[in-house]
């Protein structure tokens, strides 16, 4: 009778052990509003990408903003009163639909370069924060230079 007491104690203690590790590390990645950064489109490196949650992906389909205006895969924007434009190197349109600021756009490329220190040397639109194995060929992901 003892042992089932003394095992029903231990149990119950790896359980609030588990319990509590589990919840901490849950509250740990957890990301408040002004350590995230926003959500836009970019033109990098020639090429249209989307930032989405602190992740940079290349762009594979157009998007249409909250207020009307499109962008297309190819840079060329139709703003909500059908001005046309071309976005350049470094242009960043918010997923509301405004521009940003030249100041907001080189603190997103230079936050998003230190980011993404890994990529896949087959395929350069692998990026990733930490080491690991490109999903398409699964290859090791080098660090970036």
């Amino acid at each position: 009778m003892k042992i089932h007491k003394t095992i029903s104690i231990l149990f119950a203690s790896m359980l609030m052990l588990m319990l509590t590790f589990t919840t901490s590390n849950s509250f740990a990645q957890t990301k408040t509003k002004s350590t995230m950064m926003m959500d836009c489109c970019m033109m990098k490196d020639g090429k249209m990408t989307v930032m989405k949650n602190g992740k940079t992906m290349p762009m594979k389909k157009n998007m249409t903003m909250k207020n009307g205006t499109k962008c297309m895969t190819n840079g060329e924007c139709t703003m909500k009163d059908g001005k046309k434009m071309m976005m350049k190197e470094g242009d960043c349109m918010e997923m509301s639909g405004k521009m940003c600021s030249d100041k907001m756009k080189k603190d997103m490329m230079k936050k998003d370069k230190m980011a993404m220190k890994y990529t896949c040397p087959m395929h350069s639109e692998v990026m990733s924060e930490k080491a690991g194995i490109c999903p398409k060929c699964g290859m090791d992901l080098v660090k970036n230079k």
